[in-house]
């Protein structure tokens, strides 16, 4: 898997540029383990352990999908206030599996809770037990194949002797890397902020390169913060950040049956109080987290099966964000868009054709399209400016930027996407090979 190790290694700016790494080190409250059951049949690393060793406070969305894989509902159940563990596998979705899917999860959480429990024991002052009901399960991979109950089982206690209660960047990175498909480059963020006088953390690691189109979050999005936060207002905080970033990610049009994004915060950095959403407190907590989500989201996009380039799309001047929406994914979403793309063709008739198609009330003499810096359509009219020439050349660019203005109203929305190469094809007639 083609990464840039140099840049990880030799990273020491959290503000990274995309396809950079970033620095996650020491997270109070996590502990970190990956390991390989072989699942792919190159011993690589396909699990990952997050163990919160005194519990976490936890909040998560999940696929809109009305067909889910059984580790959604098995998560679905979970009721407990704090969990103590995540346990993540790739290589296989655990979807379409039915009672023996469910069935595997439960023999795998009886296990993991049980060593767990030995381990709390041999290391704890005040050892707890940690029950089934107390685990969380993520599952990325090939839909409809049975689920590798017992090769999992088998690696536990592996993963368990590996848990340090000290991470470093290497560990995350390890993690980062265990959770990928059919991904490229791990995909990593941190911010850190203040909640009163203490420094909080946020870190977060994500995989996600096909069958991806949001409707509530895309893939796998897992955030880890030491802040002391009741799961109540991390779902709120989740899900009122998850509108802008993962749910504005699309590159192939597929929600999965199996899209998770979780938050866990351990409470370790010990800030005070924080009663409710609006308190002032967590303005700046609310604005990192939204960073981390956004930095996730745009590597997902452009990490994209067979993408040659990241495309932002702004739709702006609509009347209702849920017009800015649909014109912006009725771009991302179309084949002939995301080719023309590919192909570096400044065949502008297609964003047209697109916006079009949206189902969006339009007006024509208000409507501007931009390529880049280069305007295209104005007040309805192909510009007296453009130059294909200039188009075609900006449109070698790895990044390009597509503006739409509508002239309905204030409202606006930004997408983001990837285009559409043969190697998109090229990987996914060959997924299962």
């Amino acid at each position: 898997m083609a990464i840039n190790i140099n840049n990880f290694f030799n990273s020491k700016n959290k503000d990274s540029k995309m396809g950079d790494f970033q620095d996650l080190d020491h997270l109070d409250g996590v502990s970190v383990s990956t390991t390989s059951a072989n699942l792919y049949g190159n011993h690589r690393d396909d699990i990952v352990l997050f163990y919160f060793r005194d519990g976490a406070n936890h909040a998560s969305v999940y696929t809109q999908s009305k067909l889910v894989s059984e580790n959604i509902k098995w998560n679905l159940n979970i009721k407990s206030k704090k969990v103590k563990c995540l346990l993540v596998n790739t290589r296989n979705a655990n979807a379409l599996t039915g009672k023996n899917g469910f069935k595997g999860l439960k023999i795998i959480s009886d296990n993991l809770s049980e060593q767990l429990t030995t381990k709390q024991k041999i290391d704890e002052e005040k050892p707890e037990k940690i029950k089934p009901s107390e685990i969380l399960f993520g599952c990325t991979g090939t839909i409809g194949e049975a689920f590798p109950t017992d090769k999992i089982k088998f690696c536990i206690p592996d993963l368990i002797n590996k848990i340090k209660y000290t991470q470093n960047k290497y560990i995350w990175m390890k993690a980062a890397m265990g959770i990928m498909t059919t991904d490229l480059k791990p995909k990593l963020a941190m911010e850190e902020c203040r909640i009163g006088s203490k420094v909080v953390k946020i870190y977060g690691i994500a995989k996600g390169s096909g069958m991806i189109y949001p409707n509530m979050a895309t893939t796998l999005g897992y955030i880890f913060t030491d802040a002391d936060i009741s799961s109540k207002i991390l779902k709120q905080l989740l899900k009122k950040n998850i509108n802008t970033t993962f749910n504005a990610v699309s590159c192939d049009g597929d929600t999965s049956t199996n899209d998770m994004v979780s938050i866990f915060a351990t409470g370790k950095a010990k800030n005070s109080e924080v009663k409710n959403i609006n308190d002032n407190r967590l303005i700046e907590f609310n604005k990192s987290l939204h960073a981390v989500l956004l930095n996730l989201s745009k590597r997902i996009a452009a990490d994209g099966e067979g993408a040659s380039k990241f495309i932002t799309i702004n739709t702006l001047n609509c009347k209702t964000e849920n017009d800015a929406k649909k014109i912006g994914f009725s771009i991302a979403n179309s084949p002939l868009v995301k080719t023309a793309l590919a192909g570096e063709d400044p065949n502008w008739g297609r964003i047209v054709m697109a916006v079009g198609k949206a189902k969006v009330k339009i007006s024509l003499n208000k409507l501007n399209i931009n390529i880049g810096p280069y305007k295209i359509i104005e007040n309805g009219k192909i510009s007296p400016n453009y130059k294909e020439s200039e188009v075609s050349e900006y449109m070698k660019s790895l990044e390009i930027k597509i503006c739409v203005q509508i002239g309905t109203g204030k409202k606006e929305f930004e997408a983001y996407t990837m285009d559409l190469t043969k190697k998109y094809i090229e990987i996914n007639a060959d997924y299962r090979s």
